[in-house]
Parts: structure tokens; C-alpha cells; sequence
């Protein structure tokens, strides 16, 4: 019979292609890896602008720009935050009082970080900072609440940019926006989802717009860590102040019990899953700044690289599910 020839014939043909494919697979994979491992060159004339350094992902990344030689431009909320930035780190570093919600603190920055640069132009600006209260459910919130977050989490990342635009087509450099695993799946309400998710938008159009000037635009999305951000203190004061902001009818809607098991698994998911290593997303960001083929997106810590990231592209409904099985019941509930 001949069928046994063409049989295994069809078979080798198969093995062969499915090696030639691996062996493609394996050299791109290769070839990305080397790629990705370039890094620029004249880091001691390179100067970089970083948002909301007072602590967290903004003061580490400093004092690591700061130790690769970089001139670093820190833009602090508080006098306090630096005071104590300038304190440990060198001379190179720099420090200014910066509220990206207050467009003459923006643009005073600008002007200041003008005379710093030179000609030479910036080489970075890293929107870090950022907030996360109020959070919770979306009908306890009031349009000030929202409008809280949104001031400093996305009109201050678009006010800032645009303010440093012509500084960084100067000096060919980068944006690297802080996002978030929450603008990629929005988790809870208020401000902090839609805020993130807009930085998303933002960053895409931004890098698919200035990209003919040489510059280049990277998105930090951060699982979670143990920062301000994520510090239950204010989390729970907010939560109680929306609480007791409702009113009488909306409040019995949802029941007592609702709002203890509410606090209950914030307590759980920031105790739980919060990672102390922030050096996972300062690693992010200093690759956006010095490789010299940054990537588009970086997803930091092991939550989000597993679990968030991939979620994003699940149907809706799975991860209204999960979320649905995470999250109490209000008392009068119909569905």
C-alpha cells in the first residue's frame, strides 16, 4: 500500500516545519533580547524631570538615576519630601516644589528645568505622580470626588507633557507615564480606573503622534505595592467619609454589613498582595530611560504580569464573575 509512504512523508514534512518554526521563534526571541539589552550612551549630560518624588516610585527612581549619573530634575510636593530627597542623594540632583493640579507650579517648573537643560534640551520626564482616593463604589461618590483624582492622576500627566514638549523635542528624550494594572481592568470605582485608563489613551496617542521627532513614549503599569497609594490609613478615612456622606435611603440600600465587608477586603487585598520590592517598578522605568529601544508597555510585579494583565483580555463577563465573587452583596440586591 502506498498510503504508509505518503503517511509518513506527510509527517517528516510536518516535523520539519513545526522545527522551522521554533527555530524562527528561538532567533526572534534571541534577537529581541539583545535588542532590548542596548543601552544609550552620555548618561552624565543627560537631564530627567520626575513627577511626585517626595516618596515611593518617584524617590527611589531618583536616587537610582541619581547613582547611574543622570541629572536628575525632582519635582516634590513638600518642602519636607525635598528636603529629604536633596539629603540623600549628590550634587547632580535637583529639586523644585511642584503641584501638577496648579498650572503656575507646572509652568514655573518649566522654566526652571529650561535654565537647568540648556540647549542640550530634557532627555526624560517621568509622570509619577499620582493619587488614589477616593475609591469605592461608584454611587458613593460625588463629582468632586472624581474630579479629585482626575487633576492629579490624568489632566496633570496631559498639562505637564504638553508643558515640556518643546524641551524634550530639544533633546530627542522620552515621556514615561505612570499608569497602572487598574487602567487596564477597572476593578472599583472613582477617580483612580478612569484615570489610569486615560493615561493609557493618553500615552498611545501621544507616542504615535511625536514619534517623528524622536521621541519616545513608555507606559509603567504597576501591579500592587506598598506605597502611599496603596496605604490603608486614608483609604479607610475616605471610605467612611463617603459612607456617612449618604444618604439615609442610598446607605440602607446597601447595609452595614455591606460597608464592614467593603473595609474588610480592602484590608485583605493591601495586606495580601502589596509588594514591598519597589525596585520591580523603578527597574521599569530606568530601562524606559536609558535602553535604547524602550518598550511600550511595562508590566511590573508578578500580579500583574500573571494575573491583571492577562485578565485584560478576557471577556467582559469573566471578569465581572471574578470581581462579582471578590466583592460583598448589597442587602437589597436583585441580581
Amino acid at each position: 500500500s502506498t498510503a504508509v509512504p505518503v503517511l509518513v512523508s506527510g509527517c517528516a514534512g510536518a516535523m520539519i516545519w513545526l522545527y522551522g518554526l521554533a527555530a524562527v521563534i528561538a532567533l526572534w526571541a534571541l534577537v529581541w533580547l539583545w535588542r532590548d539589552s542596548l543601552v544609550i550612551s552620555g548618561i552624565p549630560e543627560k537631564y530627567v524631570f520626575v513627577t511626585g518624588c517626595d516618596s515611593g516610585f518617584g524617590n527611589l527612581l531618583c536616587k537610582r538615576l541619581d547613582r547611574r549619573g543622570f541629572h536628575v530634575l525632582a519635582g516634590c510636593l513638600t518642602q519636607k519630601g525635598a528636603d529629604d530627597l536633596q539629603r540623600s542623594t549628590g550634587p547632580k540632583l535637583k529639586t523644585i516644589l511642584l503641584d501638577v493640579t496648579d498650572s503656575a507650579s507646572v509652568q514655573k517648573a518649566v522654566e526652571w528645568v529650561k535654565g537647568e537643560v540648556g540647549d542640550r534640551g530634557l532627555w526624560g520626564l517621568v509622570n509619577n505622580a499620582g493619587r488614589s482616593v477616593p475609591m469605592g463604589p461608584t454611587e458613593w461618590m460625588k463629582m468632586e470626588d472624581f474630579h479629585s483624582t482626575l487633576r492629579v492622576n490624568m489632566m496633570g500627566v496631559i498639562e505637564t507633557t504638553l508643558a515640556f514638549l518643546t524641551l524634550l523635542k530639544r533633546g530627542r528624550g522620552r515621556v514615561v507615564n505612570v499608569a497602572s494594572v487598574l487602567g487596564r481592568v477597572a476593578a472599583n470605582g472613582g477617580g483612580y480606573c478612569i484615570s489610569k485608563f486615560g493615561v493609557e489613551s493618553f500615552s498611545d496617542c501621544l507616542r504615535r503622534d511625536i514619534h517623528y521627532f524622536g521621541i519616545k513614549v513608555s507606559i509603567i503599569e504597576p501591579g500592587f505595592f506598598k506605597t502611599q497609594v496603596t496605604s490603608l490609613e486614608p483609604i479607610e478615612r475616605e471610605l467612611h467619609r463617603l459612607w456617612n456622606q449618604l444618604s439615609p435611603e442610598v446607605r440602607d440600600s446597601y447595609g452595614e454589613k455591606y460597608f464592614e465587608k467593603y473595609i474588610k477586603i480592602q484590608r485583605f487585598i493591601m495586606n495580601t498582595f502589596c509588594d514591598p520590592d519597589l525596585s520591580k517598578v523603578t527597574n521599569c522605568m530606568e530601562h524606559a530611560l536609558t535602553a535604547r529601544y524602550p518598550r511600550t508597555r511595562y508590566s511590573a510585579g508578578w500580579d500583574a504580569k500573571v494575573a491583571w494583565i492577562p485578565f485584560s483580555y478576557a471577556p467582559a463577563c469573566v471578569i465581572d464573575s471574578m470581581l462579582n465573587m471578590v466583592l460583598p452583596r448589597p442587602v437589597h440586591s436583585v441580581s
